[in-house]
């Protein structure tokens, strides 16, 4: 341990890492943000403490269990001539269950929802909805992750280090995006977009057709820098400016 604080390639290595655990982060920070929004906020709150800390404990889990999350790689089946791993099969319910969730979230926000029908033992029963949806998002966010982390350092000490800091970054991130979505809501809309998005690649890579995240951030950042425009303009607008 000593040797490696002493190693400037371990510190490039750790600093490389957890800059790709962060970016990597960002589809679950968006996920964690819009599925917390319809509780109140104080349960909101702590909804991002606990999928936070059970994407921290999911990742640490498969670091500590090298063998086996190598093992999920290797195929299982065929079909069709494709074949199947582990890996693939939980990265395709992920994105089935983000293409659900994301258009379902589109249809009530279309529909409008009463929210004063819930009372408080309704928020508790979405508390629990909340927190086991964020539980199974964490799993295929975290295989991805850390199969990703494998491939970058050979340390075990190293990884565990990047992605306690990236789940940092994460957790501070996802408190002020979330206050951002609730205070303009067309930016809703667009998050939810963009779990369709993560969604649908993540169903294309479970299949075998690899999209690059490139494309898929370079998309979501450029979708996001025409809402900020908008919002910026309508703010203009209000002001008399």
């Amino acid at each position: 341990m000593i040797e490696l604080l002493q190693d400037p390639h371990a510190w490039i290595a750790l600093g490389t890492l957890t800059i790709m655990e962060i970016v990597l982060g960002i589809d679950n920070i968006v996920f964690i943000s819009v599925i917390v929004g319809r509780l109140p906020p104080e349960q909101a709150a702590r909804a991002r403490r606990v999928g936070i800390f059970l994407a921290l404990a999911f990742r640490v889990l498969a670091l500590l269990a090298l063998a086996w999350l190598i093992g999920l790689t290797r195929p299982v089946f065929e079909l069709f001539g494709q074949p199947f791993s582990w890996r693939d099969i939980i990265l395709l319910v992920g994105g089935l269950f983000l293409l659900y969730k994301g258009t379902v979230e589109i249809h009530a926000e279309y529909e409008g929802e009463d929210e004063q029908e819930a009372g408080s033992a309704g928020h508790a029963v979405s508390f629990t909805r909340v927190v086991m949806q964020i539980i199974v998002i964490d799993l295929v966010f975290s295989v991805d992750s850390i199969v990703t982390a494998i491939g970058m350092v050979d340390h075990v000490e190293i990884m565990i280090a990047a992605v306690s800091i990236a789940m940092v970054v994460m957790y501070l991130a996802s408190g002020p995006i979330a206050e951002f979505i609730r205070r303009y809501p067309t930016t809703k809309m667009l998050a939810l977009s963009f779990l369709l998005l993560i969604g649908a690649s993540l169903v294309a890579d479970g299949i075998g057709y690899h999209i690059p995240r490139g494309y898929i951030y370079f998309a979501m950042a450029f979708s996001g820098a025409v809402e900020a425009i908008n919002i910026l303009v309508r703010q203009r607008r209000r002001s008399g400016r």
